[in-house]
């Protein structure tokens, strides 16, 4: 298990170093295009990259937000030509399934158009908000422009954390001997977490 979680966050770690914040705004456009690739993962571990003096903080939550935007695409016309049909149908695939679309549409229905700006700063809510915004049909335009202004703050206290968890690591060489004795431990739950929502998610549909 902690190999495998080691080579994940290996993996990320380097497409971000070698694309710079071009792999940030890949990453996080498979994050918002419903791919399991958590952004809590992403923005961390960019942030971590910022302590090292690899990359800016400004520019690392602005390519995150643009990241973002991308990912968006194709769940908003997938929202759009294709409605709750399309989620119900394929969701499945990717672990989504009529609780996330309901919450989501719940949420655009109670705030409107300003549920964009407001959802991308939720965790759940940001990751399916495209969708009713979609099917909706909200101007295009306003749907990016809310998205960058929601996700851009999202993005930046992210890999802000990152950045002060990276320096504190660096240096201060108790806490890294803490926190190597500690290293299963928190993998360990990252896991169990992990598989437990995968197992929740596939009893749910198969239920539904």
């Amino acid at each position: 298990m902690h190999d495998i979680i080691g080579h994940v966050a290996t993996w990320i770690i380097s497409v971000i170093s070698a694309m710079g914040y071009w792999g940030v705004a890949l990453l996080m456009a498979i994050e918002s295009a419903c791919i399991p690739l958590p952004s809590e993962i992403i923005m961390p571990f960019a942030g971590y990259l910022v302590s090292i003096g690899q990359l800016n903080l400004i520019g690392v939550a602005t390519a995150g937000a643009i990241g973002c935007n991308l990912g968006s695409i194709p769940a908003y016309y997938a929202g759009k030509y294709g409605g709750r049909a399309f989620i119900l149908k394929w969701g499945k695939w990717v672990l989504i399934g009529a609780d996330e679309l309901d919450k989501a549409e719940r949420f655009f229905a109670r705030f409107g158009n300003f549920s964009i700006l407001i959802g991308r700063m939720l965790p759940v809510i940001r990751s399916f908000i495209a969708f009713p915004a979609g099917m909706a049909r909200m101007n295009q335009l306003r749907f990016h422009i809310y998205t960058f202004i929601g996700s851009w703050p999202f993005c930046y206290v992210l890999a802000l954390i990152g950045k002060h968890m990276g320096a504190a690591w660096n240096n201060d060489p108790q806490l890294k001997a803490v926190m190597h004795k500690l290293d299963l431990v928190v993998v360990g739950a990252i896991v169990l977490a992990g598989a437990f929502y995968v197992w929740h998610r596939v009893r749910a549909m198969r239920k539904g």
